[in-house]
């Protein structure tokens, strides 16, 4: 049923489902109309409020870029391509390598959200090295795993509000993950979600005439250059000693960080671990400059996109939009039903204001005293909107330009294959956020 239902669902993808850049300038357009007709905002107010966040994002633009090359030049490094080449190995059909990138996908998710992103992009590229089967569901079950992410270790609004001073301590204090990421009703959505998603994208897989393939000239990376040198800087430039010297002491920095200080992971870190590795394990300077120009190709779409997106978050939050949606949706809600609401406008939120903690910033003034007047559950409040944060990510192109640029492929090619998945999940979570 589900091989037959996503064929119309591909089909309607790849007709309608314009490129991401596309997608974010009729976002724009959307976001500013919205906020002039409902709101009544003027167009000079909406021009400035998108204007002023424009550059709201450059940060996090540049750790996103570095997610995607670090990342790269690690798994392009030679140890890590015979580690994946040998996980790869373990999937000998089209079937079994379709659920092993969406486990391990799921698995590093749910560690850290970045890291996921990678890990499984470039699993699916070394799989489909290795196993004929549809590279369009292969890469779509790598991403799907990312809807995990708002339920894992690195989730952001339970860990803002597990910490001390965030900006809601005034009105329910610290809430420690034990009620959030560790509730038995989040370890059972994981859990359940750990096993639909790789079975969902088994199902899903075409037969062998409607598959589509890669060609293997594709999925290679470039050979190394090798060369003797022949002027001083080469020596440096092929130097083993230059480059442990460096990266040895980022690695102790990292260990220092986990084991002495009880550090955790974030997105910085995560990059600063796959940089230093990478530095490692390349060996020379040289063989990482080589692999950064070709995982640099692949960055245009963070470039380009992300100040788009900044300037639509400032729209919806600067004109009431944001929190105007987040109102509707509680209006209608009850003590029993508020989780189920709360999702639902998160996920439609998600959208146009693609980042966990700016989203909860949005919409913990409107969800928090809700919670209060209804006597529904805080910290299941601020996880069904985590939860909802997560859930249109399968839909909203922002997250899948990493994976699509390591894959090679466009948002069209996988968005079909994660609008089923879409449905399937957004019906497990919202059930285990009403009744569990």
């Amino acid at each position: 049923m589900l091989k037959f239902l996503s064929r119309p669902a591909v089909k309607l993808v790849e007709r309608y489902l314009p490129d991401p850049y596309v997608f974010v300038l009729l976002l724009t357009l959307v976001a500013a109309a919205a906020a002039i007709g409902v709101e009544r905002q003027t167009p000079l107010a909406v021009l400035r409020y998108w204007g002023d966040g424009f550059w709201n994002l450059l940060t996090f633009s540049m750790q996103m870029l570095l997610v995607l090359v670090t990342g790269f030049m690690l798994a392009s490094s030679p140890p890590v391509r015979r580690l994946l080449a040998r996980l790869a190995s373990q999937a000998d059909n089209a079937a079994k390598a379709i659920v092993l990138v969406s486990v391990v996908s799921l698995a590093a998710s749910w560690i850290n959200w970045g890291f996921g992103l990678v890990v499984g992009a470039l699993f699916a590229k070394e799989l489909a090295r290795q196993v004929r089967v549809d590279y369009r569901l292969l890469v779509a079950s790598a991403y799907s795993g990312f809807v995990v992410w708002h339920g894992g270790l690195a989730g952001s609004i339970p860990l803002v509000i597990a910490t001390e001073g965030h900006f809601a301590a005034d009105r329910i204090g610290v809430i420690p993950t034990s009620e959030t990421i560790f509730a038995l009703y989040n370890l059972a959505i994981v859990a359940v979600l750990f096993v639909v998603v790789p079975l969902v994208n088994r199902w899903m897989l075409p037969d062998e005439e409607e598959s589509v393939f890669v060609e293997r000239d594709r999925l290679e990376d470039a050979p190394p250059h090798r060369y003797l040198p022949a002027r001083p800087a080469e020596h440096l430039e092929n130097s083993v000693a230059l480059s442990w010297l460096v990266g040895i002491p980022g690695l102790l920095f990292l260990l220092d960080h986990f084991v002495l200080r009880g550090g955790g992971l974030n997105l910085n870190i995560v990059n600063f671990l796959f940089l230093f590795l990478a530095l490692v394990l390349h060996r020379t300077p040289r063989a990482l400059l080589n692999s950064l120009h070709e995982a640099i190709k692949g960055g245009a779409g963070i470039v380009i996109q992300f100040p788009f997106y900044a300037g639509i978050m400032a729209i919806m939050v600067e004109s009431g939009l944001a929190e105007t949606l987040s109102e509707g949706f509680v209006s209608i809600a009850d003590a029993d039903s508020l989780p189920f609401w709360s999702f639902i406008s998160a996920g439609i939120l998600n959208l146009f204001v693609p980042s966990g903690g700016g989203q909860w910033a949005v919409q913990a003034p409107v969800m928090l005293p809700a919670a209060e007047a209804l006597g529904a559950s805080v910290p299941k409040i601020a996880m069904a909107v985590a939860w909802g944060d997560a859930w249109t990510n399968l839909l909203q192109p922002f997250w899948a330009l990493p994976v699509l640029a390591i894959a090679g492929l466009k948002a069209k090619d996988i968005m079909g294959f994660c609008l089923i998945q879409l449905v399937i999940t957004g019906a497990i979570i919202a059930l285990g956020l009403t009744f569990l």
